[in-house]
């Protein structure tokens, strides 16, 4: 199956001009299958986590932990509503839903870009911008568990940080596919009536054909990745780490059942920062 489709421009060469959308479907089952081997997994082959003591500050930790700045979650909910709105109004028309979608589209991609764009700079000044990113325990704690996993000795890893490996692994892949569609969007801007003069020439036909290449390789990538992040925000065992981004805290005991106090340290009145994202 070639993933790109063809065309011959009018000097006769043979020039991409975008992914077979076919991969809409792959990327699809893709995520599905995830979806029902994990849920298979867990439900018949996961162990209960085995964590190594983990001494820290308890007895003055509020009732509910604060998660999440009010920011942080006004910024997840803009995301996660542009996100929705340009897989909708790419991949539907080319399963067959027919309408005007370009508008929608652009616009959208607009108020994900300039979203992304806050987020960095908050992130960067406001947040701990580190804590998303992994760190050398992550890693460590990452080899233990395989290392029980299949049976090898090894101490239990340690309880988790803010995010655990998994979510900073997830972050690192939106990252990649998100600013791949963003870049390669802000370019194609100009192939339509949109904020900028349409310049179809901006670029040449197989440059544009790449543009378009990776910007659907992008999206069909992001079907999968938002189906897997749905998947797991509704899990059971993760919904007080979601209502955690309605509501921006979780419960006590949670907290310190899945997190380390030393990794992610709850301040309760002292003089560093009192909420940190």
């Amino acid at each position: 199956m070639d993933v790109i489709e063809w065309a011959t421009d009018p000097w006769g060469k043979t020039v991409p001009i975008h992914i077979a959308w076919v991969l809409i479907w792959v990327a699809a089952i893709a995520g599905l299958a995830f979806v029902v081997v994990h849920a298979i997994f867990v439900r018949y082959f996961a162990r209960a986590e085995e964590f190594s003591p983990s001494p820290g500050p308890a007895a003055d930790l509020p009732a509910r932990v604060p998660r999440h700045s009010l920011v942080a979650r006004a910024f997840h909910w803009v995301m996660a509503a542009s996100m929705f709105t340009l897989l909708f109004t790419a991949f539907l028309p080319k399963i067959g839903v027919e309408f005007d979608w370009v508008t929608y589209h652009w616009f959208a991609g607009v108020v994900l870009t300039a979203s992304i764009v806050f987020h960095v700079i908050h992130a960067s000044f406001w947040l701990d911008f580190w804590a998303i990113w992994p760190d050398r325990t992550d890693l460590q704690d990452a080899w233990r568990r395989m290392q029980r996993f299949v049976g090898l000795p090894a101490p239990p890893p340690r309880r988790f940080a803010k995010y655990p490996l998994e979510n900073k692994g997830y972050h690192a892949a939106i990252v990649v596919a998100g600013l791949s569609a963003i870049g390669t969007g802000i370019f194609m801007m100009f192939r339509v009536e949109a904020i900028f003069p349409r310049n179809p020439y901006l670029f040449t036909d197989t440059t544009w054909g790449l543009m378009y290449v990776l910007h659907g390789l992008a999206g069909v990538g992001l079907i999968a990745l938002v189906m897997v992040h749905v998947y797991f925000a509704i899990r059971p065992e993760k919904l007080d780490i979601t209502k955690s981004m309605i509501f921006g805290s979780m419960d006590r005991e949670f907290y310190l059942e899945h997190y380390d106090p030393l990794r992610w340290s709850i301040e309760t009145g002292r003089p560093r920062d009192a909420f940190r994202d």
